[in-house]
């Protein structure tokens, strides 16, 4: 049977829609998962590579919590200030991947550090032994994330000059790099008065520090939040967990450096 020219152009058309439709499917279907839903978080925080003391810290620090505040990637550059023993550091590392790199500061070495190390190189882990002042090398790949996890409040009690600090952490960030610092909250308007006693910090002193170096305020989390605390004890008193504040700052794009 002959079938009509004008109806034969029509058929030709929705083949051809049909065709293009089939296509764009499959492409968005070869979009790997991790590509689409980020790093498996749960994975990380599985690990065999963390350690016994890890999992052991994991119900006061909320790992999972931590990195979805963080948002932290694979191939990410990252700096972890003040990384002790590698707490922290390990879920950066675990997140970035050997794609990546996780630097490491301290001003000595750690031997939980050393120990964590030398049970399973390695190499995109980098340890760095500087000072406060100058925690990051200026001739360093720049940074998409650097990581203040419980010791902002020490720097406070080392005599370490924090707007130098701040405004090198503020150069070793990309534009659009972020900072995230978390410490455990002392009572409102205290400001320094108990860094040495209670080893707590006064979020406001902390937020404004980093403000004058030239860092925006992205988010808060509450996810360490405890409304039970009344911040009268040091951290190592409270079985339960002490009130921790965390923040989230930017590096904003194309900012000038704060002098």
């Amino acid at each position: 049977m002959k079938i009509p020219a004008k109806f034969s152009m029509v058929l030709c058309a929705l083949f051809q829609l049909a065709g293009t439709l089939a296509l764009a499917a499959i492409t968005v279907g070869a979009v790997p998962a991790q590509a689409a839903t980020g790093p498996d978080l749960k994975a990380i925080v599985a690990d065999p590579l963390r350690t016994d003391e890890d999992r052991k810290a994991d119900e006061r620090r909320k790992p999972l919590e931590l990195l979805q505040f963080l948002q932290v990637s694979a191939g990410m550059n990252v700096l972890d200030v003040s990384s002790g023993g590698g707490y922290t550091t390990q879920l950066l590392a675990l997140a970035v991947g050997p794609q990546g790199s996780v630097w490491a500061q301290g001003t000595k070495a750690n031997p939980a550090m050393d120990k964590r190390l030398a049970a399973h190189s390695q190499p995109h882990i980098h340890t760095l032994l500087r000072a406060f002042d100058d925690p990051y090398p200026a001739d360093a790949p720049r940074l998409d994330l650097i990581t203040f996890v419980l010791n902002y409040h020490d720097v406070a009690n080392t005599g370490t000059d924090r707007a130098l600090m701040d405004r090198r952490l503020f150069e070793a960030l990309k534009p659009g790099g972020h900072l995230v610092v978390i410490d455990h909250a002392a009572q409102a308007g205290s400001a320094l008065r108990d860094t040495k006693t209670l080893h707590r910090i006064d979020e406001a002193v902390v937020l404004g520090e980093l403000q004058s170096a030239g860092f925006v305020l992205e988010e808060r989390s509450p996810f360490l939040q405890d409304p039970s605390d009344p911040r009268t004890q040091p951290f190592w008193e409270r079985k339960e967990g002490t009130d921790r504040f965390a923040l989230r700052l930017v590096r904003p794009a194309a900012a000038p450096v704060a002098k």
